[in-house]
């Protein structure tokens, strides 16, 4: 503040004194109300420090999104089992979303409130310092209400329908017909192009081409779509261990991006590349009893080994023993252990399936963890929708439920995880060769119109259940 050169009125008594100008107001005071409008100030100034308390002690409190819980708590409890697993996993986005908006409203209400302890600590405020944070504090308690404002009963419910009406689309009504058509095979066990012999695994590209391991024939076939025909794409040169034969090949992966197979030659001991354009092979792993075989989104290769009772990983072109990322504690029935894994499937974050064949169960290994859990299954061998027997394919769709190949009670099961039973969605009619019977079905997947497949290992043949509209 600067002492004036000469007399002039004060703002406030109006009398003429030596006076000082305000540099936040822009107005000049004599000696005693400058000092009255600074302790105003100053009062203001602590006016708007406790409610920033108070606003702080709310943001506090509050429980984001209560409302819209509570409501999906009651749509939940009236909704079918199929629902919960998606409901939960809703809960979790609003709340993580709600601790995300806190969180950044708490990181602003402590910027601002920074600058305020040091503004009061250096005593240098004016109407424009209170002003702004005013201002400040209005934005923060207007941007709180406008996140908060879905917790209304209006917009809650909305949310819940939308919600609902998705779910059951998509979920509740997938079903698929129970009479199957045969795609590949069918005609008995035999070596010509119109035969299957012990099929395996089977991969279904996006062009909705299907590559079969032919085991017994000790070959890998592709039937193309709308083409009604099946070509020999490796293997077919009779049994041996030759680069140019396979023995009794297991599964089989299409790597697009290299436009080549990858392939579980379990006879050999050994997974192969086998490139469609020049017919080159190479061994990618040697000396593995390599059941079935899986590759994830980052191109890294799963190998189940059902004589070490574990599954390795290699990233690709990776040579040696790989890492093991499940079992590897012999042969068991723990947690850490498996009985004869067979069939993977890896997801988007690289959590690993594994049909436990010889202990009735699928189990669940997370990314880098010790032991996994069981996700289906897992209550003995038998026939009742919460057991298995044998389990073999595996697939685990967007919504994380889980389809299995039930082997032995020749049927498909779909599990959700966390529940205690499964439900049969195609098969189990016995075993037989009728449309809507399976016999000992082996691979499992699904085209991308929600279609499924079957490895029908004893009709030798591939089975497609058309998703119902």
């Amino acid at each position: 503040m600067a002492m004036a050169s000469n007399k002039k009125q004060c703002f406030v008594c109006n009398k003429d004194k030596i006076i000082y100008p305000c540099r936040g107001c822009s107005k000049e005071f004599c000696f005693d109300d400058l000092t009255k409008h600074l302790q105003n100030l100053n009062e203001d100034f602590n006016t708007i420090i406790n409610d920033y308390g108070q606003f702080r002690d709310q943001i506090n409190q509050k429980q984001p999104f209560s409302s819209s819980m509570k409501q999906i708590d009651q749509w939940e409890k009236k909704s079918i089992e199929l629902i919960q697993q998606t409901a939960q996993r809703y809960r979790n986005i609003l709340i993580e979303k709600g601790r995300k908006d806190l969180d950044k409203l708490k990181r602003k209400f402590d910027e601002i409130t920074g600058k305020m302890k040091k503004v009061q600590k250096e005593n240098e405020f004016n109407e424009s310092d209170l002003n702004y944070f005013k201002d400040q504090l209005m934005k923060m308690k207007k941007h709180s209400e406008n996140q908060m404002e879905m917790n209304s009963n209006e917009n809650s419910q909305i949310f819940i329908e939308k919600l609902s009406r998705r779910v059951i689309q998509k979920l509740i009504l997938r079903k698929w017909r129970q009479n199957g058509s045969t795609i590949c095979g069918g005609n008995g066990k035999g070596d010509k192009l119109n035969h299957l012999s012990g099929p395996g695994g089977m991969f279904i590209d996006k062009h909705r081409n299907i590559f079969i391991a032919d085991s017994w024939n000790h070959r890998i076939v592709r039937w193309k779509r709308n083409e009604n025909r099946r070509t020999i794409v490796a293997g077919g040169n009779g049994r041996g261990n030759r680069l140019n034969q396979l023995d009794r090949p297991t599964d089989v992966i299409f790597d697009e991006q290299n436009n080549s197979l990858i392939i579980a030659d379990y006879g050999n001991r050994r997974v192969m590349r086998w490139f469609l354009n020049t017919n080159q092979t190479e061994i990618l792993i040697d000396k593995i009893d390599c059941s079935r075989l899986t590759m994830d989104k980052f191109g890294f290769v799963y190998v189940s080994d059902c004589e070490k009772h574990e599954v390795r990983r290699w990233k690709m072109g990776e040579k040696g023993e790989g890492t093991l990322v499940a079992g590897g504690n012999g042969k068991g029935n723990q947690l850490n252990q498996f009985n004869v894994p067979t069939f993977l499937f890896v997801d988007d974050e690289q959590s690993l399936y594994v049909s436990d064949f010889g202990n009735h169960r699928v189990m669940k290994w997370r990314k880098d963890a010790q032991k996994g859990f069981v996700v289906a299954g897992g209550n003995g061998r038998g026939d009742n929708l919460n057991q298995l027997n044998c389990p073999e394919g595996i697939i685990v769709d967007h919504e994380g439920r889980i389809y299995v190949a039930d082997r032995e009670n020749h049927r498909i099961m779909r599990w959700c995880e966390g529940d205690e039973e499964g439900e049969i969605i195609v098969g189990g009619n016995g075993k037989g060769n009728e449309p809507n019977q399976l016999s000992s079905p082996a691979g499992l997947s699904f085209d991308d119109e929600g279609n499924v497949y079957v490895v029908d290992w004893g009709n030798h043949r591939i089975q497609r259940f058309d998703l119902m509209i």
